[in-house]
């Protein structure tokens, strides 16, 4: 039975595209396939890194719909990517001495070793967060025929772009670094990330009108924010870290 590639449309028999190597058997993107990403990889890397950054930053909402409908052989595994930038830019942050955070008198919290931590834990924490970004993109886009696993992608794909604006604006975090002004960076980069998904969302789901998909993407940030503060308000509840 003849095939036609979900990468090149070349029309192929067998399992594999003899054109780019695609395979034939593309499934739909569940937990299998997020359980196959962690368990492989994030220890087999290959020249995808360069083509998957620049199509988040040409068309991101356009090719990450495509991976997840099976466009997938030039693409560096969505998880593993995450993990390449986040290690990156922990040891950016570690080996320049970056302190983002400020003392506080209401927080019992030592910010340098708070700093220290984030540094060597920055992709993890990054990983961390996509499930709650992903609850609230579930909630607002649930009827637009994408399981929780999908839009995990998304999110996670998503992760990779605000890591590589991270990265290409480190210079000016440096800067700021050494005249005690780093905090000011999270602001430069939430509100470049904060554009990104727009555009990321209005192009991913083209099905809706922009104006409808701009609108939920707020609401859906919102959901993410609320999630977010409830959970650090539970985790300094039991570390007893919370202002007296």
């Amino acid at each position: 039975m003849e095939i036609t590639c979900k990468n090149c449309n070349q029309t192929f028999k067998g399992h594999y595209c003899n054109n780019c190597g695609q395979p034939a058997d593309t499934h739909r993107i569940n937990a299998h396939f997020l359980w196959h990403d962690i368990q492989h990889g994030l220890l087999h890397f290959d020249n995808g890194i360069p083509y998957s950054i620049k199509q988040l930053f040409i068309r991101p909402g356009h090719s990450i719909r495509e991976f997840i409908e099976g466009k997938r052989i030039r693409h560096f595994k969505p998880l593993s990517l995450v993990a390449v930038l986040g290690a990156l830019y922990g040891f950016l942050y570690h080996y320049f001495h970056i302190n983002l955070f400020q003392a506080s008198t209401d927080l019992e919290i030592d910010f340098n070793d708070y700093n220290e931590w984030m540094a060597t834990h920055f992709a993890w924490v990054t990983i961390a967060t996509i499930p709650i970004y992903t609850i609230g993109t579930y909630i607002v886009f649930r009827k637009q025929g994408y399981n929780f696993v999908e839009l995990f992608v998304l999110n996670t794909f998503k992760a990779s772009q605000r890591l590589s604006v991270q990265i290409l604006t480190f210079p000016i975090l440096l800067y700021l670094n050494s005249i005690h002004h780093a905090e000011r960076f999270s602001s430069l980069t939430y509100l470049l990330g904060i554009i990104l998904i727009f555009w990321t969302n209005i192009q991913f789901f083209n099905k809706m009108s922009r104006t409808r998909a701009f609108f939920l993407t707020i609401l859906s940030h919102l959901i993410f924010l609320v999630t977010f503060f409830i959970l650090i308000i539970i985790v300094l509840a039991i570390i007893g870290k919370l202002p007296k």
